[in-house]
């Protein structure tokens, strides 16, 4: 079982920056990938990019490719989303999620889920 809890949402203006961490409970924090997901009012939930077990690799959504930067710290058992150069359009609540698998970028590949933390860029 593992157990997140997201921080660091909050209100923000155009062209500024966030940092989201992801906090992971359990010791086989290592053993999964890592995805952030959002999810806007009305609209369904959106990958944004996932990480792999080691932190080796990152694979992002064309919407924040060249914007956003998912790292992980092992040894907090964290995962981080460094959002750059927002966007009105980023706005949603962002979650973050555990796969058994290495890229997954489908919601159902997810084993467990965050609550979410919302983000709100204004114009």
């Amino acid at each position: 079982q593992v157990q997140l809890v997201e921080s660091g949402g909050g209100l923000v203006q155009a062209g500024g920056s966030l940092r989201l961490s992801c906090a992971a409970s359990g010791r086989t924090f290592s053993s999964y990938a890592m995805g952030w997901f959002r999810q806007a009012p009305g609209k369904e939930r959106e990958f944004v990019g996932v990480i792999s077990r080691s932190g080796g690799r990152t694979y992002y959504a064309d919407s924040v490719k060249g914007r956003f930067t998912i790292s992980r710290d092992s040894a907090e058992n964290t995962v981080y989303l460094q959002m750059n150069s927002l966007k009105p359009e980023d706005t949603a609540v962002y979650s973050c999620a555990a796969s058994g698998s290495s890229y997954a970028r489908r919601p159902i590949e997810y084993d467990y889920w965050g609550q979410g933390t919302q983000v709100t860029v204004s114009s």
